[in-house]
């Protein structure tokens, strides 16, 4: 069985899986790509798995006229807004619209914490993220990411230290996260904060639309 995403994508579980005509996408472990190339999934793009110290990040305030908002002081429409225009430059995620009601659902999700999910704001426009899913055992840094006008400011940085202060607040001393290796920006801003990578992904395709 296929599901459909908010950016219009159709993701598969098991290379058997089938939804009639339309492309299919699968994210896989490395080790698990040769299976599913057997059935004419391609790769499409790759992850590197990193993990992130907490501790290291040094503690960063937003340029003046930046604020930090924690996900519960924002008004979710524009969150909402936001979380998909920065989506559009992320790999495998250009396309993404979210609606109202999904959206709402992942934030009701057992893994949202509002401490850990940070909003840049400007001049009341918002304009970052940085969220963290406090999944268990390790959390994971979901998205980190800033309008383009308001890039190389340091407001990333700044969104992290927020985050990441919360989280080693607590006594917990990493994250995990993916990156996507076209992504050199982050790559370079996380094993920066001394992020190591420990594995892999791939995100496949099986073209079938046209056919």
């Amino acid at each position: 069985m296929a599901t459909r995403r908010p950016d219009g994508r159709w993701f598969v579980r098991s290379p058997d899986d089938d939804e009639p005509g339309v492309d299919l996408y699968a994210t896989v472990d490395e080790n698990e790509i040769a299976v599913y190339a057997a059935r004419g999934f391609v790769v499409h793009r790759r992850e590197n798995h990193y993990l992130v110290p907490t501790g290291t990040v040094p503690q960063v305030e937003p340029p003046a006229g930046f604020e930090l908002l924690t996900a519960d002081r924002a008004e979710e429409d524009r969150l909402r807004e936001l979380d998909d225009r920065l989506r559009q430059d992320v790999p495998g995620s250009d396309g993404w619209r979210w609606d109202a009601v999904g959206f709402r659902a992942e934030l009701a999700g057992a893994d949202f914490d509002p401490t850990v999910y940070i909003v840049a704001v400007h001049r009341e426009e918002y304009i970052g993220i940085a969220r963290v899913w406090m999944h268990r055992p390790i959390p994971r840094l979901g998205f980190v990411g800033v309008s383009r006008p308001y890039r190389r400011r340091g407001i990333a940085l700044a969104l992290l230290s927020r985050a990441f202060g919360v989280l080693a607040s607590r006594g917990i001393p990493e994250v995990t996260t993916e990156i996507d290796e076209t992504n050199v920006a982050s790559r370079m801003l996380l094993e920066g904060l001394g992020a190591r990578r420990v594995g892999g992904s791939a995100e496949l395709l099986l073209r079938r639309a046209s056919a």
